[in-house]
């Protein structure tokens, strides 16, 4: 009998500013849906590899690097962190891979064709991108179906979305038709603050109903989280980040399998 069993969701969370909680994000929203029973496969494509520490994985002997650069078949690069989530690893040495592939033909469909023979594997697969427009970035929204935009509740995050906006149109017609921006959500969020307040009023303006209801609260505990190798979830389940992100989960999966 063919296998009946549909292929996983390929989701990336892209925001070419930095600090808005972008790793933060896919690590918890990845725990957060292993712990509703999906199995979860992340993806960290930042050479900064914050996603790999925040789940404890250090100087890995095997990364998506050996992977883009054909070196490696993907299978034996994946970690198990606990039963419903693996990850891929990244390392420093994707810093080069841009320059290194710049030559290659085909080079944005990589990790595309890459994480093929995993889509029956998984139910879901989040990619981390790195806080850049490159080729890396571009990869993994030529593989995802759905993209995720955080922001952060500041004046700045409102700067050049309008760039990346562009940058999403630009793939999908050329590279990718699939691809969807699926939403936009709101961290290091402190309803008590006018500015705060009035960055959320701007965004739900700009992109009405793709913004998640749930915002991911200013918390502590998803600042110390990584620090100790674990998910929010794992390091303090009573915390406000355990209930935003549990709640943006539920909100997010409700989406994808409508």
């Amino acid at each position: 009998m063919p296998d009946s069993k549909q292929k996983a969701i390929v989701v990336c969370f892209s925001n070419h500013k930095g600090g808005v909680g972008k790793t933060c994000s896919t690590c918890n929203i990845g725990a957060g849906m292993a712990r509703q029973g999906k199995k979860v496969l992340l993806v960290d494509l930042d050479p900064q590899a914050n996603l790999s520490l925040s789940l404890g994985v250090r100087d890995p002997s095997r990364s998506i690097y050996d992977v883009l650069m054909g070196e490696m078949e993907i299978s034996s690069t994946i970690i198990c962190v606990n039963e419903n989530l693996d990850i891929i690893p990244s390392s420093l040495d994707l810093a080069g891979a841009e320059i290194e592939l710049a030559a290659e033909a085909g080079r944005e469909m990589i990790l595309r064709e890459a994480l093929e023979p995993l889509l029956k594997k998984y139910d879901y697969i989040l990619i981390d991108c790195a806080p850049t427009l490159g080729l890396l970035t571009t990869n993994a929204l030529t593989a995802a179906e759905e993209v995720y935009i955080p922001l952060q509740a500041q004046y700045l995050s409102l700067q050049g979305i309008t760039k990346l906006t562009g940058v999403l149109d630009k793939i999908k017609s050329r590279l990718n038709k699939t691809l969807n921006l699926g939403g936009v959500f709101l961290t290091q969020y402190d309803g008590r603050k006018v500015l705060n307040r009035d960055i959320a009023d701007a965004i739900q303006e700009h992109f009405d109903s793709l913004v998640f209801k749930t915002k991911i609260r200013d918390n502590i505990s998803l600042a110390e989280a990584p620090s100790m190798g674990q998910d929010i979830f794992r390091y303090n389940s009573k915390s406000n980040g355990a209930k935003d992100y549990e709640a943006l989960c539920s909100e997010i999966l409700t989406k994808l399998e409508k």
